[in-house]
């Protein structure tokens, strides 16, 4: 039986190194404090809402108080996106 014809096979050679760019992952100082004091208000608020059967912190909201509470957190989500 004849012997078949060895390929030689191409010597691996790792592509090219890319440069890294440096990425600046520096946020504002407010986010953080205005981030954590949103969340803080909107339980705070719900708690008391809670706490004192629906006649604080507006008597007049009633079970809307609940939606100011959760728009509270909503707001602190929404500025959580700018942290970096």
């Amino acid at each position: 039986m004849p012997k078949s014809r060895i390929r030689k096979k191409a010597d691996y050679t790792p592509p090219a190194a890319k440069q890294a760019t440096a990425i600046k992952l520096t946020s504002n100082a407010w986010v953080a404090p205005v981030m954590l004091a949103m969340f803080l208000i909107g339980l705070a608020w719900i708690v008391v809402f809670y706490v004192t059967d629906g006649s604080l912190p507006i008597d007049a909201l009633d079970n809307w108080n609940i939606v100011v509470g959760f728009g509270f957190i909503a707001a602190g989500f929404g500025v959580s996106t700018q942290w970096k």
